[in-house]
């Protein structure tokens, strides 16, 4: 049989209860999906199984091509169906498949925190590996509050973290998540959590008409929120080079020297989250180096290993690890399947790649070329905004461009997931149609995308944005 009679027929299952039925059905019947309205796909709608990757493109149970435009999940930088990852993973299966990192160590985690230390700005030298973001995020924020306490700061448990971002969903990463809707039913959360703006030059309260100017407010926001809480009570600062939720909110100009000055002044810690901006979706290894900081912490994973395997980390400064450094002190803190030794070796292989086929070049190379191409889009008269940098873009989407009118809840639902988000799979191409602030469509494609790729992105987004205009939601 092909696959696609094997997935049109239903593959056989051992258990008598359950007869064969499509791939959909069974799926509908036993796999939750995750971030998903499960009651969405009724009993004849079928659920999109992609079965295969290639390079930029996946397909899915019926054949049909698509543009992974959102990598996955801003993970599969490298794009699908590389070899040579994959046979870096069989080594290390055929070698060793696990050995936990509690008390012993193994050489693919010992060589990979030596790897990351070398791409690191500043001294952020000593590398804690989860299995992905949230748990990333989750330690930074436990690792701060226990490295005020070894320093006698009893008081310091607070974390200050932007409007609208998105940080993870453990409980921890879920109280700096400031997403109500994600936030909301799981309450009460972790005490201690502040919200300050975001860099939403577009729409900005204050100083709409002068970058820097609204930078300096915004970043002033966080030492105003220092004041009123008292500084001797916060721990740290989360904030994301670029901020994902919302539609890439890139800081002005000055914003991260003026946080990181807030951050000294009132002794909080730093922590740059880039679970998705790191390892070159923004154009650089780490955005230290593009908006010129060095924070305390940086939190990292999809990208670490260009998607081929679960893995994250927490990058501290020398610093912020010297007081855990002595004696009995501990961090008593940590996931089995952390620094996995397969996924380590994939990390490996995948920042090799990185840095052999000059992939961050490559984004380097073509940022400013996506920018013009996607600023074409702002023709339709329901695109409000273009915003971001490297391979991470969104487009703000308005009901009236003149007055950055947006639509209600219900309209941005019918725009967005009754009409956006289906034409743009139609017509073959993957990305995110986002509501969690402002309507927007987020673009962020294999960091090995060509010129060829963005052009074909843009050019499906103008047919689905213009049929939108169109039509009255």
């Amino acid at each position: 049989m092909t696959l696609h009679e094997i997935i049109s027929d239903g593959m056989a299952v051992d258990n008598p209860k359950r007869p064969s039925h499509s791939l959909s059905e069974r799926a509908r019947r036993n796999l939750w999906l995750q971030m998903s309205r499960m009651g969405a796909y009724s009993s004849t709608e079928e659920i999109p199984i992609m079965v295969r990757g290639e390079g930029t493109r996946v397909y899915d149970a019926n054949g049909t091509e698509y543009f992974d435009g959102l990598s996955g999940l801003f993970t599969n930088a490298l794009g699908h169906g590389r070899a040579d990852i994959a046979e870096a993973a069989a080594e290390q299966i055929r070698n060793m498949a696990f050995f936990p990192l509690w008390t012993y160590a193994h050489p693919k985690a010992i060589e990979l925190a030596e790897k990351i230390a070398s791409l690191t700005p500043g001294d952020l030298n000593r590398v804690f590996f989860t299995t992905g973001g949230g748990e990333a995020v989750e330690s930074a924020w436990k690792l701060a509050r226990q490295y005020h306490r070894l320093r006698g700061d009893q008081d310091r448990y607070k974390v200050i973290s932007r409007d609208v971002a998105y940080h993870g969903t453990t409980m921890g990463a879920l109280t700096i998540t400031s997403l109500e809707g994600y936030r909301q039913p799981f309450e009460p959360l972790v005490p201690g959590a502040i919200k300050v703006p975001a860099t939403n030059f577009y729409r900005a309260p204050v100083h709409g008409d002068d970058y820097e100017a609204f930078g300096a407010w915004a970043a002033d926001q966080i030492e105003e929120a220092l004041l009123r809480e008292g500084p001797e009570t916060v721990a740290a600062v989360f904030l994301e080079p670029v901020q994902n939720a919302g539609g890439c909110f890139v800081p002005p100009p000055g914003y991260w020297q003026r946080v990181r000055e807030i951050c000294d002044r009132y002794g909080v810690l730093l922590v740059s989250d880039e679970v998705i901006c790191g390892f070159g979706r923004i154009g650089e290894w780490f955005g230290g180096f593009k908006y010129d900081y060095v924070p305390d912490i940086i939190t990292v994973a999809k990208g670490i290993t260009a998607g081929y395997a679960p893995l994250g980390a927490m990058i501290v400064s020398d610093r912020i690890a010297e007081p855990f450094q002595h004696d009995d002190t501990t961090f008593p803190h940590g996931f089995t399947w952390a620094g996995h030794p397969v996924s380590c070796a994939i990390a490996l292989k995948s920042i090799e790649i990185l840095e052999n086929e000059h992939v961050i070049d490559n984004v380097r190379a073509n940022q400013d070329y996506f920018e013009e191409r996607l600023n074409t889009l702002r023709d339709i008269p329901i695109v409000g905004d273009v915003r971001g940098t490297g391979y991470f873009w969104g487009i703000e989407l308005v009901k009236d461009q003149a007055t950055k009118g947006s639509w209600s809840g219900d309209e941005a639902e019918r725009l967005l997931r009754g009409y956006v988000s289906p034409e743009m799979f139609r017509r073959g191409l993957i990305c995110r149609s986002d509501d969690r602030g402002d309507p927007v469509v987020q673009l962020a494609p294999p960091l090995i995308s060509t010129r060829d790729d963005i052009d074909l992105m843009v050019g499906i987004l103008h047919e689905v944005f213009t049929g939108a205009a169109s039509r009255s939601f």
